[in-house]
């Protein structure tokens, strides 16, 4: 055994802690990199939080070396990049469907994408060293600083600039369902909060402004109020709801057609007919009560469903007697003024051929789907071949239980639109199901498809509302409201999914009803607990 084997794991925490607070120049900013870069291992499809316990330490550490502004900005910068850079790696494989048009594009969504939402967490550390400097934060109210500050800026990057919630902490929960519950109550801003709170802790350790029995105190805290909320969210999953709605039976249709093949001219007219024969195609189950409700993915069809009676017809030869076929497909509609505008949409068919409900995107993806500085950039956007789509008018309950007896309304969302929190129904018009239609056939075999999937998980739980989501190449499935997988096809598989549709969880869920105000308030309880220490010191 060895001298430092022999010492207390405080004072062993003390000398890593005092090596990271001693870097500089280069090195502190390549620690930074790579601790942010390791805690994205913390989320799908790695799921690994536990490398949060040397990550956000690591960070804070790091930043009690800083002395100056500048310095605090940089290094949570130098975090955030590497975090973003390795969790986001995949937006680039959109681009290699059409490299020659949007090759000036690669460096930008490679690495610009990252140098912008690393702002963030540079926006992050620096609060929290200008309020240390102030003498706040003082013994255990410093990882109650740091998670303050972390998560609020995480919030500013959901919304800021139309928002990109993505890779937040919370989301490495999806594999832990007692504790994922917690998002019914505070969303998943309250979950990456509690989290980030938790992983913090051990940085109090060595801090000589705590004890060792306090700052184990805390640690002890941090493990029983994860264990609590556990605890709870077992409770909840015990009284889950597993009754399906009856009489109605949802056919999922995954075609799995390359991206660079969806829209080539002389592949059209086959992509629809493979759509249109896995449609038409036997229950797996013979026992089973055939399918009335079949649901094709984002842009599946190639041509505009409501200007186009051949191809209505077609969709109607598969819908069942008293049925439905829900698929995506772009729309376009001429204003007053005799100008034209696209939307990337949903249109449902009846068994007569009759569009009878559409709903358009209202979250589009910036520079995918639209240009925001189209004024400085003389290209189109990327998902639109050159066009530009139009937002809808926001989130919408469609009711079709007239169409087929006993569908539930649902909300409708395309792609993008299910990873904002609090913004995937309209709140006056509660549905009973949420539909995600998708096309990740973009990102290939990436991480891309299985972050969505999971973001998707969180927010059937935060609604309190079963899930059915339809991807062109995966993943497509079905969640019930507790986050719970009941159905699943992978990527990069064709076919489809047999399956009924769940019922929504008893009653509405907190976050339902408060959104993240809770959230909010929790986090202004960090902050008030964090600035109070600087009195208890």
């Amino acid at each position: 055994m060895t001298v430092t084997d022999a010492l207390p794991v405080p004072a062993r925490l003390g000398r890593v802690s005092a090596r990271l607070a001693a870097l500089t120049g280069w090195r502190r900013l390549a620690a930074a990199a790579l601790l942010g870069g390791l805690a994205t291992l913390a989320v799908p499809p790695a799921d690994l939080i536990p490398v949060l316990l040397v990550a956000i330490p690591g960070l804070i550490w790091l930043l009690d070396g800083v002395e100056t502004k500048k310095g605090a900005f940089a290094v949570g910068w130098f975090f955030g990049f590497g975090h973003h850079l390795l969790g986001l790696y995949w937006i680039s494989a959109a681009l290699f469907t059409d490299i020659e048009r949007f090759w000036w594009a690669l460096p930008l969504s490679a690495v610009g994408l990252p140098v912008l939402l690393a702002m963030f967490s540079g926006g992050a550390t620096l609060a929290f060293h200008l309020l240390r400097r102030r003498g706040f934060g003082v013994g255990l109210g410093r990882p109650l600083l740091f998670a303050a500050c972390w998560c609020l800026w995480e919030w500013l990057r959901g919304h800021v600039f139309t928002g990109f919630p993505w890779n937040l902490i919370g989301y490495g929960w999806v594999g832990v369902l007692p504790v994922l519950q917690t998002a019914s109550l505070v969303g998943i801003y309250g979950l990456t909060l509690v989290t980030v709170l938790v992983a913090s802790l051990p940085a109090a350790l060595p801090d000589r402004d705590t004890t060792p029995r306090r700052a184990w105190a805390g640690v002890a805290a941090g493990l029983a109020l994860l264990a609590a909320l556990g605890g709870w969210g077992a409770w909840r999953l015990a009284g889950a709801v597993d009754e399906p709605v009856p009489g109605v039976r949802l056919r999922l249709v995954q075609a799995a057609i390359d991206q660079r093949l969806k829209w080539a001219p002389a592949e059209r007219v086959q992509n629809f007919q493979n759509h249109l024969a896995l449609s038409a195609a036997p229950p797996a189950d013979p026992s089973a009560a055939p399918p009335n409700v079949i649901i094709w993915p984002e842009t599946a069809v190639p041509f505009f469903v409501e200007e186009d009676a051949r191809v209505r017809q077609a969709m109607a030869s598969v819908i069942p007697p008293g049925g439905l076929l829900i698929t995506g497909a772009p729309r376009t509609t001429v204003d007053a003024d005799g100008e034209r505008r696209y939307f990337n949409g949903m249109v449902a068919v009846d068994g007569s051929g009759a569009a009878v409900a559409d709903y358009d995107k209202f979250h589009l993806v910036p520079f995918g789907e639209y240009m925001p500085l189209r004024q400085w950039l003389p290209v189109g956007a990327i998902a639109g071949n050159g066009a530009e789509f139009s937002p809808g008018p926001g989130p919408r309950t469609l009711h079709l239980s007239s169409r087929v007896a006993g569908l539930p309304s649902f909300s409708p969302l395309i792609c993008y639109e299910s990873i904002f929190p609090g913004a995937v129904v309209d709140t006056a018009d509660r549905p009973h199901w949420l539909l995600n239609l998708t096309n990740d056939a973009w990102y290939g075999r990436t991480a891309g498809p299985h972050q969505h999937f999971a973001i998707n998980q969180v927010r059937a739980v935060e609604e309190g509302l079963p899930l059915v989501r339809v991807a062109n190449t995966g993943i497509s499935g079905v969640v019930d409201s507790y986050g719970r997988v009941q159905q699943l096809l992978g990527l990069g598989e064709r076919g489809f999914i047999d399956t009924t549709l769940p019922k929504a969880s008893d009653g509405v869920t907190a976050y339902a009803r408060m959104g993240d105000w809770i959230f909010g308030i929790v986090l202004l309880g960090c902050f008030m607990a964090a600035l109070a220490s600087r009195y208890h010191r």
